[in-house]
C-alpha cells in the first residue's frame, strides 16, 4: 500500500512538473508576439508603453480576483518577493529601453539574447539542480541561431563607443535571467502577486515617462488595439505563466525553449510582411530547433 501511494505521489509530481513546463512554454509563444505587436503601436514612447501594457497586465490579475475570492491575498507576499517582482518587471525594461538607446539595436539584442543562457547555467545553482550536458549544448545552439536571427546573419561588431549601450544590454541579461532563477526559491508566493508586481512597475515606468518622455497617443484603432494585446499577452498573461513555469516547471530545458522566442517572432513578422524568411533565417531556426531537440533529451531520461 505504501508503494502505491509513493507512486501516485511520483505522477503527480510529473504532471505537475509537465503541466508547469507547458505554462512557460505558453509564455515564450506570447513573447514571441511582442515585435509584431510592438511594431503597430510604434509611435508610442517606450516608457510609455512599458506603463501602459505593465498596467493592463496587471488589471486583468486583479480583474481575475473578482471569481476567485482570497486571490487578492497574494498583495501580501514577502517584501523580497516584491523586490524581486519589481527588480525584473521595471528593472529589465527600464535596461533594455536604455541598450537600445545607446547601441545599436542588433548589437543590443543579442547581448540581452544571453539571459536563456545565463537561465540554464544558474539554475545549476539551485537546490535540487544539476547541469547537463544536453542543455548546455542546447542553449548553445540556440544562443548561435538566436544571434543570427537578430543580426541578419551580420554578426557581431563591438565598438567602444557604445559601451555603455552593451553594459545596459548585459544587464538587462543578468536581471531578467537571475529575477527568473530566483523565483524557483520563492516557489510557495501565489503567482497572483505578480498583478502587483505588474502595477507598480507600470507606475515606476509612468513616471520615468513622464520625466524623459514626450506622451503620444495612438492614433488609430490599429494602436490601441496594439496596446491592449501587448497588455493582455506579452506583458500581462506572459508573466503569469512565466512565473508558473519558473517555480514549479523543468527551469533547464524553458531556459533553451526560450530561444523559440525570436523564432516565433520573426514567422510572426514574416506573416505580416514586415520581416522576409531569407536563408539565413532558415539556418538560424533550424539551429534553434536543434538546440531544443537535444535539450529535450533530459524529459526522455537523459542523464548527460
Amino acid at each position: 500500500m505504501a508503494d502505491n501511494s509513493s507512486a501516485d505521489t511520483t505522477a503527480m509530481t510529473i504532471i505537475s512538473t509537465r503541466a508547469a513546463t507547458s505554462c512557460g512554454v505558453a509564455a515564450l509563444g506570447m513573447w514571441g508576439m511582442l515585435a509584431t505587436l510592438t511594431s503597430l503601436a510604434s509611435d508610442i514612447p517606450p516608457l510609455q508603453l512599458t506603463a501602459m501594457t505593465l498596467g493592463i497586465g496587471g488589471f486583468i490579475g486583479v480583474l481575475s480576483w473578482l471569481v476567485r475570492p482570497g486571490a487578492w491575498k497574494a498583495l501580501g507576499a514577502p517584501r523580497r518577493a516584491w523586490a524581486l517582482g519589481i527588480f525584473g518587471l521595471f528593472g529589465y525594461h527600464l535596461a533594455y529601453f536604455t541598450a537600445l538607446k545607446l547601441a545599436p539595436a542588433a548589437d543590443a539584442s543579442l547581448i540581452a539574447y544571453l539571459w536563456p543562457l545565463l537561465i540554464v547555467l544558474m539554475s545549476s545553482f539551485l537546490p535540487g539542480e544539476h547541469l547537463r550536458t544536453v542543455h548546455v549544448i542546447g542553449a548553445g545552439l540556440g544562443f548561435l541561431g538566436a544571434g543570427m536571427l537578430v543580426s541578419g546573419g551580420g554578426g557581431f561588431s563591438p565598438d567602444g563607443a557604445y559601451a555603455t549601450g552593451y553594459a545596459a544590454a548585459l544587464a538587462c541579461a543578468v536581471i531578467w535571467s537571475s529575477y527568473s532563477v530566483l523565483s524557483r526559491l520563492l516557489g510557495a508566493v501565489s503567482s497572483d502577486s505578480i498583478a502587483g508586481f505588474c502595477l507598480v512597475s507600470a507606475l515606476l515606468a509612468m513616471i520615468a515617462h513622464l520625466g524623459f518622455e514626450t506622451t503620444v497617443w495612438p492614433g488609430d484603432i490599429t494602436g490601441w488595439l496594439a496596446i491592449l494585446l501587448l497588455g493582455l499577452f506579452p506583458t500581462g498573461l506572459a508573466f503569469y505563466a512565466w512565473d508558473v513555469g519558473m517555480k514549479h516547471g523543468d527551469i533547464q530545458l524553458l531556459g533553451v525553449l526560450s530561444y523559440g522566442t525570436p523564432v516565433i517572432s520573426t514567422l510572426l513578422l514574416a506573416l505580416f510582411g514586415r520581416a522576409t524568411l531569407t536563408p539565413t533565417v532558415l539556418v538560424a531556426m533550424g539551429l534553434v530547433t536543434l538546440g531544443a531537440v537535444i535539450a529535450a533529451r533530459k524529459s526522455q531520461g537523459a542523464t548527460a
